[in-house]
């Protein structure tokens, strides 16, 4: 099904920029790519499952707009690279990259000390080396334009500590810091580097660790006591990606109906 996509803000420089999404398959990041296509940026599904990737680029360029999907695994750097060269030639250039993708839904809840160690060692691959491969990839064509956005997303569930999410937690605590070295050795080149906090948010992606309770319980918490949409996280990412934001840097963006403090 297509995201409900209402475009209330309009930030016209986004027009024509490409924005590599990546885990833009399902989720949170195929909402993001909806949005962005809709202000006429050309998102780059980066997914893991190519079925999915081609399936958001065709509702993309079925509601009129243009995206292209390739195959990436992150935590390779071949197949990162391979993105990267892919975009480039059929695209021209790289504006901003979404290091969106993560290991999560299906993870183990789990005591630290009983978590499986491989299962530890690929959180860490796909989140926190991921993230690094991508930007990494794509910086060499940013500096070339003197201009990018790099955005790093963490989660909400670093402020809390969850119970039983320790490899998850510690790899979306790497992000912050990531990106404040990020945004210190990139400023010369106007690549700005922010870190995004997600709201808890229900998607169409399978979550057996998060049943109904859980979503409610947030809701609660939050000073705003309603359940996040995919427009609530959707909004300020294309602030934060457009030239509005240029001279935001280095910062954490919280989009969780004050659930948190930071």
């Amino acid at each position: 099904m297509t995201p409900d996509v209402t475009v209330t803000a309009r930030y016209d420089s986004l027009r024509d920029r490409v924005v590599v999404i990546t885990g833009a398959g399902q989720g949170i990041g195929r909402g993001y790519a909806h949005h962005f296509a809709a202000q006429g940026a050309i998102p780059v599904i980066a997914e893991i499952n190519g079925e999915k990737g081609h399936a958001v680029r065709r509702e993309i360029e079925d509601a009129g707009g243009t995206a292209h999907a390739f195959e990436t695994d992150v935590s390779d750097m071949p197949s990162v690279a391979a993105m990267v060269e892919a975009t480039l030639s059929a695209a021209g250039r790289i504006d901003v990259l979404i290091n969106n993708a993560a290991l999560f839904s299906r993870i183990t809840m789990a005591p630290f000390w009983e978590l499986p160690l491989d299962e530890w060692d690929r959180a860490m691959r796909v989140n926190v080396t991921g993230a690094f491969y991508c930007a990494r990839a794509v910086v060499p064509a940013m500096q070339d334009n003197n201009h990018g956005r790099i955005v790093n997303v963490t989660s909400g569930t670093v402020a809390l500590g969850s119970a039983n999410y320790l490899h998850y937690i510690t790899s979306k605590s790497a992000m912050i810091g990531m990106t404040r070295s990020m945004a210190r050795e990139l400023g010369p080149w106007n690549i700005t580097v922010n870190t995004f906090w997600p709201g808890i948010i229900r998607t169409e992606v399978p979550r057996p660790s998060a049943p109904d309770e859980v979503f409610e319980m947030f809701r609660k918490q939050q000073c705003l006591p309603r359940l996040t949409t995919i427009e609530d996280l959707a909004k300020p990412m294309l602030f934060l990606c457009s030239e509005e934001a240029r001279y935001i840097t280095g910062q954490i963006f919280e989009p969780d109906g004050g659930l948190s403090f930071n």
